[in-house]
């Protein structure tokens, strides 16, 4: 957008649900926000960093450091807020938990944006579990208008009843775009901090007291959700109900236009009363909900409703009004007057000019592989690389690799490194690597530095100096952290160096003692060519070895047993084609580049 949202005092926008998250908690006086950037809810900072100077506003680390800094911030009386994916509060429950019972002094909103059918993500995992589980309160919104208005609604809510506020997002909420209407910032005091030991250190005698409050609270949240704006009952046919929430309140509606619903917005606890009076006064219920039986469970669990849900929606992936009216109304479904286009497979590939292809491509010549973690390298596990064989979560690839080691020894472990991002190595890789130095592991970590959180759009982290604003930070020395770690030695290279790049592989891999790679380029994203340049073939020197096949770049194709060259993808500044051709028939004008 051509001027910041800000400017926008009053009036209707056209935002994504991420925007109107941002948009409402400066409406709202939030006044300090933290996140680490996890898809899909990067855009949430991204815009409050972008349009919003009045919030304080930083990438975290990690999502639990993110969820402590808002913790003491609203300790201190400030409206605070942190965002994070579905996995990312995994990372955070251990200070959400705890902050359920201590409560909050400013309101606090934890918003967490869920990802149904894995579109970036590792697992699908519903997190309004997690608001069950930690004793939170929680709001699903249904569209962008109600994303930014719940923002506030969770400040209150937060601050009226001693909480934390579990804003729920799905991919669907924080991607699509609908109309917003907006207003101006309400200008909120911060209380200041004030000790209170009884209230925010829970050792065992005080968290005692903090639980009996947390579950006298669940009650009060119940009652006040009775009467809620954002749960009602929208009265239609009596002889079906439907109970439902977040995005999944649209496709029913759409399906079920004539039906009576209930649309839940303050979704934890659930509003006993509500829910028995709309059940009364209909003659059969249905549940339409996306991911986990959460709403069903419970209501069958407590009113011994005979009533259909997962039985008949699917439990996976996203839903749609498609797959609503396939599962309940299948003899509504229509045949589409078109044939839908088949689309060719297109995997998942590393960019053209990315710096990891390097790194994988001698890792593979060596015969060597990599616990893998979460990042764009996660893609070194695809032909023709073959070169990554685990991933479980964000700086796992450094436990793993050890854990193998000391199942199989040194040399059952064979030429297998830790392949982990910079950005993710701080999340936390580095607990790892002080794990691997003190419990005597031998192996190698490769650590992937392209100067940007890459797999999210290119967010800065500690080791780019520069923050959230893009202003200078001081910048994280990664040689010097792992030194001070354990590791015995650290060497940096360029991967686009091909020759040094297996070079130092083979000799650190072959190390008998703890040793850290350096694979240090940036990423295309931050580069702006002076010209363009790609490679040329002369087909007279070419034999049709296919060895630059072997770079899985995917600007280079094989047609009429010779390489063909795609200008449009050839990344000016890379020239590993050029140095993996053995007849030379490969060649690219660098110079100036």
């Amino acid at each position: 957008m051509s001027r910041s949202l800000n400017e926008v005092v009053s009036g209707t926008l056209f935002l994504s649900g991420n925007e109107a998250v941002a948009r409402g908690a400066w409406e709202s006086g939030v006044h300090f926000a933290a996140a680490y950037p996890g898809t899909p809810s990067t855009e949430i900072l991204e815009a409050v960093g972008k349009h919003y100077a009045e919030i304080d506003a930083q990438w975290a680390p990690n999502e639990k450091v993110g969820m402590e800094t808002i913790a003491g911030a609203s300790f201190a009386g400030a409206r605070v807020l942190t965002a994070m994916k579905h996995v990312g509060l995994n990372v955070a429950a251990d200070p959400l938990f705890t902050l359920s019972y201590i409560g909050a002094t400013g309101g606090i909103v934890v918003v967490s944006a869920d990802d149904p059918g894995m579109h970036s993500s590792q697992n699908e995992q519903d997190n309004r579990l997690m608001a069950k589980a930690s004793k939170v309160a929680m709001l699903e919104p249904s569209d962008s208008q109600e994303a930014k208005d719940m923002v506030g609604e969770a400040l209150s809510i937060s601050e009226r009843f001693d909480t934390p506020v579990l804003l729920r997002l799905t991919t669907r909420i924080s991607h699509s775009k609908s109309l917003v209407d907006v207003g101006p910032r309400e200008e909120v005091e911060v209380k200041g901090y004030q000790a209170d030991i009884r209230k925010r250190v829970p050792i065992p005698a005080h968290a005692r007291l903090m639980h009996s409050r947390v579950e006298k609270r669940l009650l009060e949240l119940s009652e006040f959700g009775a009467a809620y704006a954002y749960n009602r009952i929208e009265e239609g046919d009596s002889s079906l109900g439907i109970i439902t929430s977040g995005v999944s309140y649209q496709y029913a509606k759409e399906v079920y236009p004539e039906a009576s619903i209930l649309k839940l917005g303050l979704t934890n606890p659930l509003p006993w009363d509500l829910i028995e009076r709309f059940i009364s006064g209909v003659d059969e219920v249905r549940f339409v909900e996306e991911g986990d039986p959460f709403l069903e469970e419970q209501v069958r669990a407590r009113f011994l409703v005979d009533a259909q849900g997962k039985s008949r929606v699917p439990l996976e992936g996203e839903l749609n009004p498609e797959t609503v009216r396939e599962a309940i109304r299948p003899d509504t479904v229509r045949q589409p007057p078109f044939e839908k286009v088949k689309t060719p497979l297109r995997p998942p590939a590393l960019c053209p000019g990315c710096p990891h292809r390097g790194a994988f491509y001698a890792l593979s010549k060596l015969s060597g592989s990599s616990t893998g973690d979460i990042g764009c390298y996660t893609l070194g596990l695809m032909p023709p690389h073959n070169a990554l064989e685990t991933t479980i979560c964000m700086g796992a690839a450094i436990g793993v690799l050890s854990g193998i080691e000391k199942a199989v020894g040194r040399e059952g472990m064979g030429n297998l490194v830790a392949a982990i991002g910079e950005s993710t190595f701080v999340h936390s890789g580095i607990t790892g690597l002080v794990d691997m130095a003190y419990n005597g592991s031998t192996g190698t970590v490769m650590i992937m530095d392209n100067s940007m959180t890459a797999m999210t759009g290119g967010q800065e982290n500690p080791t780019t100096g520069k923050n959230l604003r893009g202003e200078p930070a001081p910048k994280l020395d990664l040689e010097a952290l792992c030194l001070a770690c354990g590791a015995k030695a650290v060497r940096v290279v360029d991967p686009h160096d091909l020759e040094e790049m297996e070079k130092v592989l083979r000799e650190e891999m072959e190390r008998e003692e703890l040793s850290v790679v350096i694979t240090r380029r940036p990423c295309i994203m931050t580069y702006r060519p002076s010209r363009p340049a790609y490679a040329e073939l002369d087909a007279d020197q070419c034999v049709g070895c296919r060895i630059c096949m072997n770079l899985g770049c995917p600007a280079i194709s094989f047609e009429d047993d010779l390489p063909s060259i795609d200008p449009m993808l050839c990344w000016p500044n890379c020239d590993l084609c050029v140095q993996v051709c053995p007849t030379g028939a490969l060649s690219k004008d660098m110079e100036g580049i």
